[in-house]
């Protein structure tokens, strides 16, 4: 651990590389902030409080460790009135798997299973036809011209991979990626009130759809991952009311997990592909190095740039003091441009070991890794055997976000 100090410099000397990364500018290349805040240490004071954490080891050790906890219900109840954590949404989100801890955490996680390798081959399958569907479709539109990849590909499959697994209506998949959209924004690090108002608005309408579908699927169970949930619950829980509210939960997460993250993924991935001729041609020729070349967008761009962590006791990290209670948070996407971890770590390389915190770690290790894999190799598979290349007509825009990443269009045409 070494021996703890006290920061060479107080938190403002930290807000205007934070204001930067609210920008435009800071949205669509954080990286160069990201390089000025690991400059000042691996962990550094936050302008609103807490600490931020840009060094691999020190987010690796976070994650890895129990000492450090999701910030639960417990814990925004203790928090002032009137913060993002006492929003209706957040709330609600303290309630799903991913911020609970343990014993709460281990009986919530035990019941929602896991995808094994038969599950996930069962979906793949679905995943490739889906996949080679929306191909079609972008195929047809790019002989005329231009066409926005992101919204006829990377944000439909997601949803219709999580939403045929749930056997959600195929009507009610726009809506419902919608509002994961609006959602978000109560996870991101500083959302504004017209921004965390979305999100409550969002949250309120994603309860009422799934506590009916929860009512439904146990009025009417199939062999449904919702069903199966239902009787695992009833296995744990004597009280049926809370039984159903702890599936609505368990539904609410992966919808939100499944779709957001994974389409940024989707993204990312494919604008790594078509801004450089060079990387199309050496995967096209190569398509064993697929698996690493997704590997590498998550960590190259990961979609989750930010997690955040509870101190439960006293501690150094980094060579600093944290105390109980204090918040950090963990700025992966900086730590994986961590020359002490990565050679070159702003170079793109598809042959590099994979090496990523993109998922999380420890026991909020991400239950759905292995179906966004699936998704972002199916995807990228068929891309460059159907398809001569593409390449980007103009830069992206980007979501005004800091946590959560989102390409809002990705433009491309045929080289």
């Amino acid at each position: 651990m070494g021996v703890a100090t006290t920061p060479s410099y107080d938190r403002r000397a930290s807000a205007s590389l934070f204001s930067r990364l609210r920008t435009a500018g800071g949205q669509a290349d954080p990286f160069p902030v990201y390089a000025e805040l690991l400059a000042r240490g691996e962990v550094v004071p936050a302008p609103w409080g807490g600490f931020a954490v840009t060094g691999f080891a020190a987010c690796d050790q976070v994650l890895r460790s129990r000492q450090w906890l999701e910030p639960d219900r417990e814990w925004r109840e203790r928090q002032d009135a009137g913060t993002r954590w006492n929003a209706p949404s957040s709330r609600e989100m303290s309630h799903t798997l991913a911020a609970l801890n343990s014993p709460d955490h281990t009986k919530a996680r035990r019941a929602a299973g896991t995808f094994d390798r038969g599950t996930v081959e069962r979906i793949g399958r679905n995943v490739d036809r889906t996949a080679d569907r929306l191909l079609d479709v972008f195929t047809e539109r790019i002989r005329t011209g231009e066409a926005d990849f992101s919204a006829l590909v990377c944000e439909e499959l997601p949803v219709a991979t999580i939403g045929d697994w749930l056997g959600l209506p195929q009507a009610d998949w726009p809506r419902l990626r919608e509002l994961t959209h609006d959602q978000v924004f109560t996870q991101e690090l500083l959302p504004s009130a017209s921004q965390l108002a979305l999100s409550d608005a969002a949250t309120a309408e994603l309860r009422t759809y799934f506590t009916d579908l929860v009512r439904e699927r146990r009025s009417r169970p199939g062999d449904d991952p919702v069903s199966r949930w239902i009787r695992s619950w009833d296995a744990i829980e004597p009280d049926r009311d809370k039984a159903d509210e702890a599936v609505y939960f368990l539904v609410l997460f992966v919808l939100l997990a499944a779709l957001e993250t994974t389409a940024t993924l989707l993204s990312s991935m494919t604008l790594r592909l078509v801004e450089s001729p060079d990387r199309w041609d050496m995967v096209a020729d190569n398509p064993d190095l697929v698996a690493g070349f997704v590997e590498e967008t998550l960590r190259y761009d990961p979609p989750t740039h930010v997690i955040s962590r509870i101190a439960s006791q006293d501690s150094v990290l980094g060579g600093i003091e944290i105390r109980r209670d204090d918040m950090v948070h963990l700025m992966v996407g900086a730590a994986h441009r961590d020359p002490a971890r990565h050679k070159d770590p702003d170079r793109f390389d598809p042959e590099r070991t994979p090496d990523h915190l993109a998922f999380s770690g420890g026991i909020h290790y991400c239950l759905g890794a292995p179906l966004a894999r699936v998704e972002a190799q199916t995807l990228l598979r068929q891309l460059i055997r159907r398809l001569p290349r593409l390449t980007l007509v103009r830069p992206p825009s980007m979501a005004p976000r800091v946590a959560f990443r989102r390409i809002l269009n990705l433009d491309v045409a045929l080289a």
